[in-house]
């Protein structure tokens, strides 16, 4: 039997099931923990790393992964990093010592190639504001990889033990390497010539404003996320006293609203522009993350007046993503991979650190005002950033206008 290879672009669903890959990788084990840590005779903070590491080394992955894609194309990357997660998949299943777990772990991260280039291929096949709207619709596995990926990991872990998740990645990325291989052919038509051309093309990705813009709207939209899942299982033991299993309902919520605000995005990015979509997103979280701090100011703090609020930062979030996404990528289209995995990079550091602040802050004030004033204040950042974004390209249309003028004079 015969396997040809793909010559043609990939489906959406193509793109969608490998962005899933990527968010049901990082959390569906995450059940197992506890197991892990118990079969193996570690600590819970040990066991840990198996969360913290994977998201450190995706992030300078990011950093890897993108350029080599300019320069070698999309496809042979993308085959590459499925390979290698599928041997970690195995190797995690198989491992006989936490340390060896461990390392198999590190190396699943290469996995992040799926969501990473993603952005890169649909901006390679269309301009920035059809590239939105295409996002918009991928990013919607975003939301529901993080629903759905901890309940199959728990159903998984109660019937056949922690490595059955992993035996389930291994069974994800052999379907992910198959279908990329069938359905997915180059799409970068403008591959560098060699690393040192490309390098030397890169000062522009990292001198161009609106990149920046775009990168930190994103980063500081991720922030609010960040927030909000370091801060909110201590304000809902401490200040709710809703129970675990509520909790996990109640998290779900930003979620939905991710999801909700993704699908607008896919339906009227093209229409609204990339800057108004972004700014809508920042004010409808702002607006949203404003009324439940307002209400916790004035002494009413209720699941529904805290999570409620949250619903708007993912709604917010769905909407910003998808246009900041397409409009960092589309700054220097010949380096669309590398502008992909450069703010991606940024998303995931910055997420870490804030992860890490918010629950050092939250851990002395446990607070639903304190919390909601954090993820305010990143909301806020955000829109400033879109703002940002939309100053730049009125300056520069501007200045474009200009420079045509000047040309049209005689002598």
């Amino acid at each position: 039997m015969r396997f040809p290879a793909a010559t043609t672009p990939p489906h959406i669903v193509t793109l969608i099931l490998l962005t899933a890959g990527t968010t049901v990788t990082l959390n569906m084990f995450l059940p197992s923990l506890a197991h892990i840590a118990e079969h193996f005779g570690v600590s819970y903070g040990a066991a840990g790393w198996l969360v913290s590491g994977y998201l450190g080394v995706t992030a300078l992955l990011q950093l890897i992964i993108g350029p080599l894609s300019d320069r070698f194309g999309r496809r042979p990357v993308l085959l590459t990093c499925l390979l290698v997660f599928l041997v970690a998949s195995i190797g995690c299943f198989t491992a006989q010592s936490f340390e060896a777990l461990l390392a198999f772990r590190l190396l699943q991260g290469a996995m992040i190639a799926g969501s990473a280039l993603s952005p890169a291929i649909v901006r390679d096949l269309l301009p920035p504001s059809e590239a939105a709207s295409r996002i918009g619709y991928i990013a919607t596995a975003m939301a529901v990889g993080p629903i759905l990926g901890p309940s199959v990991g728990g159903l998984l872990d109660a019937g056949f033990g922690w490595r059955a998740s992993f035996g389930l990645y291994a069974l994800i990325a052999a379907g992910l390497i198959a279908l990329v291989w069938r359905d997915l052919g180059e799409t970068n038509a403008t591959r560098s010539a060699d690393f040192g051309r490309q390098f030397r093309e890169y000062p522009e990705l990292l001198r161009s404003r609106r990149f920046w813009g775009c990168a930190l709207c994103m980063a500081f939209s991720v922030g609010g996320f960040f927030a909000f899942i370091a801060g909110a299982p201590l304000i809902a033991q401490a200040v709710l006293g809703i129970s675990p299993a509520a909790l996990g309902i109640a998290l779900g919520s930003i979620t939905t609203g991710f999801a909700a605000g993704a699908f607008l995005s896919g339906r009227y990015a093209a229409r609204v522009g990339l800057t108004g979509m972004m700014m809508a997103g920042r004010v409808a979280a702002c607006a949203g993350i404003a009324v439940g701090l307002g209400l916790a100011l004035w002494g009413h703090v209720s699941v529904v007046s805290v999570f409620g609020s949250t619903i708007f930062l993912g709604f917010g979030n769905g909407l910003t993503m998808p246009s900041a996404n397409a409009g960092a990528v589309s700054v220097r289209p010949r380096l669309a991979g590398s502008a992909a995995g450069l703010a991606g990079a940024l998303n995931v550091g910055g997420g870490a650190a804030i992860t890490a602040g918010v629950t050092y802050v939250i851990a002395r004030e446990p607070r639903a005002s304190v919390l909601l004033g954090l993820m305010l204040a990143l909301a806020l950042a955000g829109l400033a950033a879109a703002f940002y974004v939309r100053w730049v390209d009125r300056r520069e249309a501007a200045a474009g206008g200009l420079a045509l003028e000047l040309r049209r004079r005689p002598g």
